[in-house]
């Protein structure tokens, strides 16, 4: 079985390559994935304040048909998944809608379950449309027997479906499969208390002196055996009933205290509620609650799942220092929860903006990391970089931002650039919850990847500042700018804040910000902080 270095790892890239190209066979303990559900849209970062959504495509196309002709080859050309293959091609019959995702969801299981240890688990978040072609595909790929449950998460309490017309019940659970890889697989049983009405039912007797509830157990059997007939305080079971301890253990009850005489002087077992563990957990989880607007663990990420379910599924499977996998990592529940309860793990993102936010996260929550945390697949110098730019450049564009620590924005278009790439808030001073305590701007980012940077995409910035009301603008380029451009900087003039002066317009070139050259901006950065408090976007006066 191999071993990964007690390192962990964050990995910006698709986690099927990342899978196949750096994480051993039979090398994770446990696996859970919130991949993106099949919601007709691309699978995208955004945060959710009412006022300004950030918002990236992460994978290009994800469920077209032409995105996933080369995986249907591979899959076809490989004997082993001959089934997988034609399992697929039956859902492009009946489930055509669906087909693409569940080819970009196959060849990924293929290779978690590949990596995962012949005792590790495997849990899947999806939602009710996709889980049960997503539980076909896994049944094949781990075998009938590898699947365990189907777990039933209520995120909601209502949902207003028909208030919207539709003639249907609401949607209020998401479905999480879990399967095992062996015959015998990593279980610490969890247990979560008694509901208050089964309570007040069952443990309806107080003791006298010391207040504790309890329960009367009966202490005769159907049959007997050895020492189990016999008369206790003159008391003998019913008939055809015997007891179902012997004469020692009974007397030694009473000794105890444990032992409740009727009038009749029959005895029962007293079962203390304060001793008992609780309900054995089971397939339907109802008390943990989603995560609310104002929840101190809220990052602005749409489909952040509260850290108790990820912390539910990483006790119950995997022991401290096991490596826990998440391969579509989004804000980086998964991590965070797996970093404190001392395990091992890797994430994996798409998303440069998941990635930042993932490494903000955890170096705000453990500044005192024991083990440091290594990232892969970011651009460490200009050459990878331009890498990055030829090879997706929306994930060029998404990188250099959160570079900045500013959001990517979906307030252009895709296409040609009729808007903004990115909106950063700054200000000269912050209160002690790091938001802005003076006056504040924001500056709008346009990003540039190609061999050259005309005159008209200083104007187009230039307009879109007018109309999101932006103070300032930044023009960052892989070619230097041109005369004309500069021309325009120079003449756009400055804006004051706080009794300093700032350039209204700016460029930096990606060569630039390789030598760790600057724009000239209000000393702190607030984009981030300003989202997650409520009504601070309003409060800045951005007119969005």
């Amino acid at each position: 079985m191999a071993k990964l270095p007690q390192k962990n790892f964050l990995y910006l890239g698709d986690c099927l390559q990342v899978l196949r190209e750096n994480v051993p066979r039979e090398s994770v303990d446990l696996i859970y994935i919130d991949p993106p559900f099949n919601s007709k849209r691309n699978y995208n970062i955004f945060f959710d304040n009412q006022d300004i959504q950030s918002q990236r495509v992460a994978f290009e196309d994800t469920w077209s048909m032409k995105s996933i002709q080369d995986s249907l080859v591979e899959l076809e050309s490989n004997p082993f998944h001959r089934n997988l293959y034609r399992m697929l091609m039956l859902f492009s019959e009946t489930a055509p809608a669906t087909f693409p995702y569940l080819v970009m969801m196959t060849l990924r299981m293929i290779e978690l379950h590949r990596v995962l240890t012949p005792t590790g688990s495997f849990y899947l978040h999806c939602d009710p449309t996709a889980s049960h072609y997503l539980k076909t595909l896994l049944d094949v790929i781990f075998g009938s027997k590898g699947f365990l449950s189907e777990i039933s998460w209520k995120r909601s309490s209502a949902h207003s479906d028909t208030k919207q017309g539709r003639q249907v019940h609401g949607h209020i659970h998401d479905s999480i499969l879990y399967y095992a890889k062996g015959e015998r697989w990593t279980w610490n049983p969890l247990f979560t208390p008694y509901d208050p009405e089964y309570v007040k039912a069952f443990y309806r007797h107080v003791e006298e002196g010391t207040g504790r509830l309890y329960r009367l157990s009966d202490l005769t059997a159907a049959k007997g055996g050895g020492d189990t007939e016999y008369s206790f305080k003159g008391a003998t079971p019913y008939k055809g009933r015997y007891w179902a301890y012997s004469k020692e253990n009974l007397a030694r009850f009473e000794q105890e205290g444990r032992l409740h005489f009727t009038k009749k002087g029959m005895p029962s077992y007293k079962r203390y509620l304060d001793e008992m563990p609780g309900v054995p957990l089971q397939d339907i989880w109802m008390d943990l609650r989603p995560l609310g607007a104002q929840a101190a663990e809220r990052l602005g990420y749409p489909t952040q799942k509260p850290e108790s379910l990820l912390e539910r599924i990483i006790l119950s499977s995997s022991n401290p220092g096991d490596l826990v996998l998440d391969a579509f990592c989004g804000c980086g529940t998964t991590i965070n929860v797996a970093e404190r309860l001392d395990r091992r793990w890797i994430g994996i993102d798409v998303s440069p903006t998941a990635v930042a936010l993932m490494k903000s996260r955890l170096q705000a929550a453990y500044k005192d990391l024991l083990r440091k945390f290594e990232i892969r697949g970011i651009p460490s110098d200009l050459q990878s970089a331009l890498e990055l730019c030829r090879e997706n450049k929306f994930a060029f564009q998404d990188w250099w931002l959160t570079e900045l620590n500013v959001f990517s924005t979906t307030l252009g278009t895709r296409g040609p650039d009729g808007g903004l790439d990115g909106l950063g808030i700054y200000a000269p001073a912050i209160n002690d919850m790091g938001q802005p305590a003076d006056q504040s701007v924001t500056v709008g980012y346009q990003v540039k990847g190609g061999a050259s940077v005309q005159s008209g995409d200083m104007d187009r910035l230039m307009g879109s500042m007018v109309k999101h009301k932006c103070h300032m603008g930044a023009l960052l380029s892989v070619a230097k700018p041109t005369n004309p451009i500069l021309r325009t900087v120079n003449e756009a003039g400055s804006v004051e804040v706080a009794g300093v002066r700032y350039p209204k317009l700016q460029t930096l070139t990606l060569e630039q910000h390789f030598e760790h050259k600057a724009l000239r901006l209000p000393r702190y950065n607030v984009t981030f902080k300003a989202a997650r408090f409520a009504g601070a976007i309003n409060q800045l006066g951005l007119g969005f």
